[in-house]
C-alpha cells in the first residue's frame, strides 16, 4: 500500500450524503482543512467529486464512511465505500489514492462547531456539509 504520509500535496474530503457530498481541501502542507461547496450526490457524483479532486491538485482523497457507534457497517457504510470505489476508478489514471476513513459524528460536531459560531440555524443547514467534510479531513490528517 501506498504510505500516504509520504505524499505530497492537497487532500480532497468528501463527506457523501443521499442529497449532497460535502467537500473540504486541506493546504497543501495538510496542516489545516477548508470546507468548500457541496456537490449534488446521485448519478454521475463519483465524475462531478473527481473535477473536484482535479482542480484543487489532490494527491489523496477521503472519503467519508458513517460507521455505527458500534463499529458495524450499515447501507450508508456500504454506499460509502461503492463511492469510494467508483472514485477510484475515475482517479486512478491520475495517481490520485482515495481512502476511507470513519466520519462518525462529523455532522454532529460540524452542528456543534457551527452552533458555537454564531452561525443561525438556517445558515448552518447550508454550510453543514462542508464543515462535516472539514471534520472528516481534519480527522484523517491527524492520524
Amino acid at each position: 500500500m501506498t504510505d500516504l504520509a509520504s505524499r505530497r500535496g492537497r487532500v480532497v474530503a468528501f463527506d457523501p450524503g443521499t442529497v449532497r457530498i460535502g467537500v473540504a481541501v486541506s493546504d497543501s502542507a495538510r496542516s489545516m482543512a477548508f470546507p468548500r461547496p457541496a456537490v449534488a450526490a446521485g448519478a454521475d457524483a463519483a465524475a462531478r467529486c473527481a473535477v473536484v479532486a482535479r482542480d484543487e491538485e489532490a494527491t489523496v482523497v477521503v472519503v467519508g464512511c458513517p460507521t455505527s457507534l458500534d463499529g458495524a457497517e450499515r447501507a450508508g457504510a456500504l454506499a460509502a465505500r461503492e463511492f469510494a470505489d467508483q472514485l477510484q476508478l475515475v482517479l486512478a489514471s491520475d495517481g490520485i489514492v482515495v481512502v476511507v476513513h470513519d466520519e462518525r459524528l462529523t455532522t454532529t460536531t460540524a452542528t456543534a462547531r457551527l452552533r458555537e459560531a454564531g452561525v443561525g440555524a438556517r445558515d448552518a443547514r447550508q454550510r453543514v456539509d462542508g464543515a462535516a467534510a472539514a471534520v472528516l479531513l481534519e480527522a484523517w490528517l491527524a492520524t
